[in-house]
């Protein structure tokens, strides 16, 4: 099984660089965050005319999550807060065979003076208690997306730099690792525990990319039934390098 995940950034303004992903690696699940596009007007009908299974909530602009499966996703739920009618397109999870999907677009936070980093701490916060509730330890299961977290020092290019950074500021470093717990392995870090490996560079600054002065802030995170059955996983800089990219890049791993 080949799962993968990607923040597009608008899937609309990258769906060729998508299409083309699938087309060459054939992944069983991709995940997508930051769609930026509402129902009504996503991309489906090419998705499924090129053979995929497709299950997505989003809203116009900004946010959105979805999966692009060979397989059609079962027990699909899209909220973490079921009674929230205004709930941003954040959340959305569901089973591929005996495995729990989660696919999440964690808020960035803005600034850690802003209501929007509490936002932020509180989304964590919050889903932490859904996972409490809905994720055995014993089930097979992957948490996937855009975290919007640099969890370490050497998950992010100068870190003396960004201690103030909503992305990697004590709090909310200690946010996800509270939700992380005895749960979740990182499975990038299981194989590759070597600095300089990143999943997106600024577009404000053109020479990153070439640079390699990024941040590592999407993840493919396994409870211990998937720890063990791990092949590989790695970060595909092609599509960061493609023709009007996002600035976020594909993470995969293979079970």
């Amino acid at each position: 099984m080949k799962i993968a995940t990607f923040n597009t950034n608008s899937v609309r303004s990258r769906l060729p660089i998508v299409m083309d992903w699938l087309k060459k690696e054939k992944p069983d699940v991709l995940a997508l965050q930051e769609t930026k596009v509402q129902d009504s007007e996503f991309p489906a009908q090419i998705f499924q005319e090129a053979g995929w299974k497709v299950v997505y909530r989003g809203q116009k602009s900004y946010n959105g999550v979805a999966f692009i499966s060979k397989k059609p996703m079962e027990k699909v739920v899209d909220r973490l807060y079921p009674k929230i009618n205004s709930e941003e397109a954040r959340f959305i999870a569901g089973w591929y065979g005996d495995v729990l999907l989660v696919n999440t677009y964690i808020p960035q936070g803005y600034s850690i003076d802003s209501e929007k980093y509490q936002y932020k701490l509180k989304y964590y916060a919050d889903l932490g208690k859904w996972f409490e509730k809905n994720v055995k330890p014993s089930v097979p299961a992957l948490w996937m997306g855009d975290l919007n977290i640099a969890p370490t020092e050497i998950d992010v290019d100068n870190p003396k730099t960004k201690k103030d950074h909503p992305c990697y500021h004590v709090d909310a470093r200690n946010a996800f690792l509270k939700v992380r717990d005895a749960r979740w392995t990182d499975l990038f870090r299981q194989v590759h525990p070597e600095p300089g490996n990143y999943t997106f560079w600024d577009y404000r600054f053109p020479s990153s990319l070439a640079a390699n002065k990024g941040w590592r802030i999407d993840f493919i995170l396994g409870t211990k039934p998937m720890t063990g059955r791990l092949k590989r996983i790695w970060i595909d800089k092609e599509p960061r390098m493609a023709e009007k990219p996002s600035d976020h890049t594909v993470l995969a791993a293979e079970f």
